[in-house]
């Protein structure tokens, strides 16, 4: 089943062009790595499937939402839908990583107190950090921050996993577990997209899928160009 359908997708900066007529079709369960130099388009077509980066022509479906024809208050009933994994982890330092999860939840509508319970108790179990909840951001290492975000990607049960560079400040050790994980969301038919500089890693991702941004332009599998992108 498809969860993004894109036909001919064009996105302009300032009117000038960034994606050009780029067709993508993502199944659930696919992941899919997006490798490219910085500047080929990557993020701004993760931020596309999010409706930050916005899209000048072309066909452009995510789950049940036509992106050429959204209305402003379809746009966080989208983003529920989706989950997000960052480089930079953007965890609030001023509360530790129950109170980061349980704002989310609250955010997003929760008001039981046994279901937020139960359900940051699951995810916090799912990536491996089940005693870490009363841990301040500042008291975890690189990795285990990472992994503390993937369970907040995974809060709301989202349909895509969207991850920028997740392993990009990592050591190859602990980026090859969370690599394990994302493996794993995948397999529950989760869609994962993750752009990322580390050629290896997605080259011998059994089942994986490669994206290939050069100038705005997007073709699958792997190239010879992918290699001089590993970092």
């Amino acid at each position: 089943m498809a969860v993004i359908e894109y036909s001919k997708v064009c996105v302009n900066r300032q009117e000038q062009p960034v994606l050009k007529d780029v067709s993508v079709t993502v199944n659930e369960g696919d992941l899919i790595f997006l490798l490219g130099r910085v500047g080929s388009g990557k993020s701004t077509f993760l931020k596309s499937l999010y409706y930050e980066a916005i899209i000048s022509s072309g066909e452009a479906k995510v789950l049940d939402f036509d992106l050429r024809n959204m209305k402003l208050k379809q746009i966080p009933m989208l983003r529920r839908q989706l989950g997000i994994v960052f480089q930079d982890f953007q965890l609030l330092s001023d509360r530790n990583v129950y109170a980061n999860l349980e704002f989310v939840l609250k955010a997003t509508g929760k008001r039981s107190k046994d279901e937020i319970e139960s359900r940051i108790a699951e995810v916090l179990n799912y990536v491996g950090m089940t005693n870490k909840g009363y841990r301040m951001p500042h008291e975890l290492s690189g990795g285990e921050q990472q992994r503390i975000v993937i369970a907040r990607a995974l809060l709301n049960k989202p349909k895509i996993i969207l991850a920028d560079e997740p392993t990009g400040n990592l050591d190859p050790i602990t980026a090859n577990d969370l690599m394990q994980l994302f493996r794993q969301i995948a397999k529950e038919k989760t869609a994962v997209i993750m752009a990322t500089h580390r050629t290896q890693i997605a080259e011998s991702t059994p089942g994986s899928r490669i994206l290939h941004f050069e100038n705005g332009v997007v073709t699958e599998g792997v190239t010879e160009s992918n290699r001089i992108y590993e970092e």
